[in-house]
């Protein structure tokens, strides 16, 4: 009967993604899948305007971490989880002294908080990282005023919307644009 509990591990910064499929692939080889069932990277989906196009991009919730749910008192595990390239250890240990670092599992409230972000996240539709300050330049990529440049007057965060004063016709006219339909002028 194996007990398991969530960990961290710490990673080399940026090498998350490699960790997790190093350790997924090592965890397969050597049939341990009953001992560690998941490895996880906390990440949100987040959308920003590049060059005119919608891009997602993932981004870590916790840069240089990854969760994984191991049953520790298997000897193997815990050694193949430390062995992989670009893990640094785990985070926190019950005992001090480096010959006997027991590493202490996340609290299940922790793990639910955790979790919970992640498929939140999910439900969440988009989220847009690059927020736009009054008086900035931004063009417009997108609707009827495409190709027109002109400077923010409000921003409308919780409704991901803009005042965008345009000229038109050589008159400033205001016009509402959401976020993905502008792009800042660099």
């Amino acid at each position: 009967m194996s007990q398991l509990q969530w960990y961290v591990v710490r990673a080399v910064s940026g090498q998350e993604k490699k960790v997790k499929s190093y350790l997924e692939n090592e965890i397969v080889r050597q049939n341990l899948q009953e001992f560690v069932p998941q490895v996880l990277i906390p990440s949100e989906k987040v959308y920003e305007m590049r060059n005119g196009k919608k891009r997602v991009r993932e981004r870590n919730f916790f840069p240089g971490y990854v969760l994984i749910q191991a049953d520790i008192n298997h000897g193997e595990a815990a050694h193949i989880i430390t062995s992989i390239p670009g893990v640094i250890g785990f985070l926190g240990s019950s005992e001090t002294g480096a010959a006997s670092k027991k590493p202490v599992p996340l609290r299940q409230s922790e793990v639910n908080r955790i979790l919970g972000k992640v498929d939140q996240v999910d439900e969440r539709e988009e989220k847009l990282e690059t927020p736009f300050i009054v008086g900035e330049l931004v063009k417009v990529m997108d609707g009827p005023f495409n190709g027109f440049t002109g400077s923010v007057e409000e921003v409308f965060e919780e409704r991901k919307k803009l005042n965008v004063m345009v000229k038109i016709f050589g008159r400033n006219t205001p016009v509402e644009l959401n976020y993905m339909q502008v792009e800042k002028v660099q």
